[in-house]
């Protein structure tokens, strides 16, 4: 796993309300209810970095814990980023001993494709497999 700088932590879990207040700004979910953000959180794997007693990031995983894990929300807080707390979040999870044996993980993500490479993750091969279901103003 990813060394912590002096001063951060991990802990499995994570709180709705940091997590909602940076998730409502984020370009993946403006506005996304706090009700919303709590039941994603209590139906996910999650993991925080900390900092001082604050949560400054997370990252969580919706999953069977079987075959398929969906990586979302991965996010450090301005101030803290280039510390390697994404890179140390992630690894926490592709790790967790509940995610070993999986067929597939997949994630989206706009800015963030040398961090997942860093990682093992790769661009899909043939992504014309994939189909979607999308409602981008769902939170509108």
């Amino acid at each position: 796993m990813t060394e912590l700088p002096e001063g951060y932590e991990l802990r499995e879990g994570a709180d709705a309300r940091s997590a909602h207040a940076f998730l409502t700004q984020s370009y993946w979910s403006p506005g996304i209810p706090l009700e919303t953000v709590e039941r994603a959180l209590a139906n996910s794997l999650c993991v925080s970095a900390l900092h001082g007693g604050a949560q400054v990031g997370m990252a969580r995983v919706i999953t069977d814990r079987t075959t398929f894990a969906y990586l979302a929300d991965v996010y450090v807080l301005d101030g803290h980023g280039g510390k390697g707390l994404a890179k140390a979040m992630v690894g926490y999870l592709q790790e967790h001993t509940e995610l070993q044996g999986l067929r597939r993980w997949m994630l989206a993500t706009r800015d963030a494709h040398g961090l997942y490479e860093s990682l093992g993750w790769q661009s899909l091969p043939d992504p014309s497999l994939f189909m979607q279901r999308h409602f981008p103003d769902i939170y509108a």
